[in-house]
């Protein structure tokens, strides 16, 4: 074939259901990473990929192409497998800031590079943003520092890292090409690969408030993910896991780090999300070779939790990327705090029998917790509390949540949001299902 020689030329050979080759891809990541290439062709190659697709040798060029246009770390002499997690998003997901000290206390290394909330999705740096002085973006150097002190560290893309990634996901952001799984794959595994990852274990969310809204729609990007992966020399394996409500008592940035320090105290924990953050952090467990087989790992999970080995572990981390050293004893005095808290009554009382997931999210950007433009700041102080889940009884004792916002005028448009995205009615006959749906093993 031979190559096309300009930008437009790649982008239209595209749109128009042309297959590109590895050098036509590499040059276009180069032209991301530099800036040469626009914003608006930037927008235009993605929303070309979102509805033609990409073959799985595409797929695999952009990933290893946006993996090469920074830095990639090795990590010698640490004692201990590198070992990573991540997730698609969702609603209320705290798991990293829970996950990532766990293992850490179990004898991992976790170089987690995450990334800021995607459409209704909350992002993992958003969240640790709302931590004063925490540093997300540090140079190599201090994320180094951090990981070998702490056993942890989770950052975002320093200017070293995965530039190009950078840079496509902020767009993919805001030109609702978000979904498409050619994409997400490229953005995952660059960012996983430059880390340079022993072995990663992948969290799929599936339903009303996750990308994927369907098990196969999941599936699809799983297989995705573990073929390229697999092609790449990366130990995965993927769980795809329940988005059908929210995930946690609290959704909101401050609200969330708050919830995830609770239950790595042992104050209070969720059962879906304990469940979710159990099965992930074991199966990272054996795949590092931390442990034999998954009782062994659960085990090792349970004793992290419950010795306080990962609390210390988180408070190490925040501590060593610039973060208050009393976070995890004193969270209150740390983390914002709206200045408008309602509790959101139901007009019936009943049983939660549905919600819509995207819409509690949404509700949450709409209170300034998420981006709706690139260049949005984020309140981390707003959000929902005490969000109740399907099977969960309301009332006007039992509010569906407590709306936390900056004037009472937002908080009462929240409400009215809310109530809509949450439908009350009897309860329901069949058993509640474990959040965890399914499991993807290494491809053959």
């Amino acid at each position: 074939m031979t190559a096309r020689a300009t930008t437009a030329e790649l982008i239209r050979a595209k749109r128009d259901g042309g297959t590109l080759s590895e050098d036509e891809i590499a040059r276009l990541v180069a032209g991301i990473a530099d800036g040469s290439v626009s914003d608006g062709q930037i927008a235009a190659f993605a929303m070309a990929v979102f509805f033609r697709g990409m073959t799985r040798e595409e797929c695999a060029s952009l990933t290893r192409a946006m993996t090469r246009s920074g830095a990639v770390l090795d990590w010698p002499d640490l004692g201990g497998p590198i070992l990573d997690k991540h997730s698609t998003g969702g609603v209320g997901d705290k798991v990293s800031l829970i996950l990532a000290p766990v293992v850490a206390a179990s004898g991992g290394f976790v170089p987690m590079i995450s990334g800021r909330g995607l459409g209704h999705t909350g992002g993992t740096l958003d969240k640790l943003s709302s931590i004063p002085g925490y540093d997300t973006t540090p140079d190599v150097g201090r994320l180094r520092a951090t990981v070998r002190t702490a056993g942890c560290a989770i950052v975002g893309q320093s200017a070293d890292l995965v530039p190009a990634d950078r840079r496509l996901y902020a767009i993919r952001d805001v030109t609702a090409t978000v979904e498409s799984i050619p994409l997400i794959t490229a953005s995952i595994l660059s960012k996983k690969l430059a880390a340079g990852l022993d072995a990663l274990v992948m969290d799929i969310k599936v339903g009303s408030g996750a990308f994927a809204p369907s098990l196969e729609t999941g599936n699809r990007l799983a297989e995705s993910l573990l073929a390229v992966a697999q092609d790449a020399g990366l130990r995965a394996v993927a769980l795809l896991t329940d988005m059908d409500q929210a995930l946690g008592h609290h959704v909101g940035n401050a609200l969330e780090v708050r919830e995830a320090i609770d239950f790595l105290t042992g104050k209070r924990r969720e059962a879906r999300l304990h469940t979710v953050t159990a099965a992930l952090a074991s199966d990272l467990l054996v795949l590092g070779g931390l442990a034999q087989d998954n009782d062994e790992a659960s085990a090792a999970v349970e004793k992290a939790l419950g010795s306080g080995a990962a609390a210390e572990r988180l408070a190490r981390m925040v501590t060593a990327l610039g973060g208050p050293p009393d976070l995890v004893d004193r969270p209150d005095r740390h983390l914002a705090r709206a200045p408008v808290e309602l509790a959101v009554v139901p007009d019936v009382a009943g049983v939660v029998t549905r919600v819509d997931a995207r819409a509690v999210g949404l509700l949450v950007v709409e209170l300034g917790g998420g981006r709706q433009r690139v260049e949005d700041a984020i309140d981390p102080a707003v959000g929902l509390a005490e969000v109740r889940g399907v099977g969960d009884t309301v009332s006007r004792d039992r509010p569906i949540a407590v709306v936390h916002a900056r004037s009472p005028a937002d908080a009462e448009a929240a409400a009215a949001t809310l109530r809509r995205a949450v439908t009350v009615g009897d309860p329901p006959d069949a058993a509640a299902r474990s959040p965890v749906l399914r499991r993807l093993g290494p491809l053959r």
